[in-house]
Parts: structure tokens; C-alpha cells; sequence
């Protein structure tokens, strides 16, 4: 079920651009293939190629300070 803040949260992705939408008078229109992703309940391909850029950078970045911390 979506409470307030998440409905919120959606609306703001929308005017952000994040989440794509097509207005229809007042309402918003999004894919269907988007409600998954929106919800939480699934990754795009798109989304976890990010992540997967993301930690490699970090590790590359910061991996010896990540296993120093790791043995404290």
C-alpha cells in the first residue's frame, strides 16, 4: 500500500525528472514496467549497472581504507 510520504516521494522523482511520467489533466501517467522500480520491489538493469559502476569506483578509490576500517 502507498502511504502519504511515498506518494509524496514519487511525485517529487516526477518533477525531477527522475521517474518518467506523461501529464494527463492533473494526474500523471507512468509505464507500467516503471511500477516495480518505482515501488522498490525490483532494480532496473539500468539502476544496477549504476551501483555496479559506483562500487567499483569506491573500491577502487578507497579499498585500502575500506579493509583497514573492516579489521577495526
Amino acid at each position: 500500500m502507498l502511504t502519504i510520504d511515498k506518494l509524496v516521494a514519487i511525485f517529487k522523482k516526477i518533477k525531477s525528472g527522475q521517474i518518467k511520467a506523461h501529464k494527463a489533466g492533473r494526474n500523471y501517467l507512468i509505464a507500467r514496467g516503471e511500477i516495480e522500480t518505482i515501488l522498490g520491489d525490483n532494480l532496473s538493469d539500468h539502476k544496477k549497472d549504476e551501483i555496479d559502476i559506483a562500487v567499483t569506483r569506491v573500491l577502487k578509490e578507497y579499498g585500502q581504507t575500506i579493509k583497514l576500517l573492516g579489521k577495526e
